[in-house]
């Protein structure tokens, strides 16, 4: 039995801490991704072009 403590202990005998490889997201993440993405672009695009036709409705004339 060692007299080091568990948490001073070396990260090679505990295998949570030793460093992982990335992983690659699988293809249903990836979709999901880009599903998002696309929505928020067509909020923001949404968004403008309400602006925009409000802001026509609005204007003032000089």
């Amino acid at each position: 039995m060692s007299t080091t403590p568990y948490f001073l202990s070396s990260s090679k005998s505990n295998p949570c801490l030793r460093s992982q490889k990335p992983r690659k997201p699988s293809f249903r993440n990836r979709c999901l991704l880009m599903a998002k993405q696309q929505k928020t672009r067509f909020y923001i695009l949404g968004r403008c072009v309400s602006m925009l036709l409000c802001w026509h409705d609005h204007s003032l004339s000089d």
